[in-house]
């Protein structure tokens, strides 16, 4: 009984050092949150992380202030401090909180941020809410890719429309020219329909030597 004790003492102090252990390795929490460029259906958060920190990665809490709808986003492997959050509602009230992921586990959560989106029949603007205005890092980039993978679309259907205009206007062209031929040989006259020649006179002369050859005159 008194091992049975011991041991049980020893696996508490392990797993308690364990837990000392991975909860001093965790990341400080993410600072400066903050929601810009708020629309109807989206908006950015970006946050940064304390100097001295280990992150790979973050996950974001998302709720709506009705509580009609939860969703949590994580990433790692990734040095992003910025993320869009889609499919959002309309001229509705959020409530948004940051962690960020080390190696040894997840930050505390950051404050929790309010926004509202706007209505689709408003104009794009940059809101903060609550905190000044950090660098969103990534953002440019992903918006730079998004622009030249438009413009490698664009490219590619310019081209395919001219390979297929090409196409259609020599089509076109071999056509017009088998039907000039095809009207060529059939305007050319056959060798045995060719009209006899009339030489000496022609077949109607012929005729009428043959008509008075046949007549005799009788002297009385």
């Amino acid at each position: 009984m008194i091992h049975l004790v011991t041991f049980m003492s020893l696996v508490l102090s392990l797993f308690g050092c364990h837990i000392c252990f991975a909860g001093a390795n965790r990341p400080a929490a993410p600072v400066n949150v903050s929601v810009t460029h708020l629309r109807a259906d989206s908006a950015t958060v970006s946050w940064n992380i304390p100097e001295g920190e280990t992150v790979i990665g973050f996950a974001i809490s998302q709720q709506r202030q009705d509580g009609l709808m939860q969703r949590f986003i994580r990433e790692v492997n990734t040095t992003s401090r910025a993320c869009i959050l889609w499919d959002l509602d309309e001229d509705t009230d959020y409530i948004i909180q940051v962690q960020s992921v080390g190696l040894y586990g997840e930050s505390l959560a950051s404050k929790k941020i309010h926004f509202r989106t706007l209505k689709k029949s408003e104009h794009f603007q940059s809101t903060i809410m609550d905190q000044d205005d950090p660098a969103v890092e990534g953002l440019d980039i992903s918006r730079h890719l998004q622009t030249g993978e438009i413009l490698i679309i664009m490219t590619v259907l310019l081209m395919w429309a001219a390979v297929i205009v090409l196409f259609c206007k020599q089509y076109d062209i071999i056509k017009d020219n088998d039907s000039n031929n095809h009207s060529k040989e059939k305007s050319k006259p056959l060798s045995g329909q060719s009209t006899p020649e009339y030489h000496n006179g022609g077949l109607l002369g012929s005729k009428f030597q043959r008509t008075s050859s046949s007549v005799s005159i009788i002297k009385v």
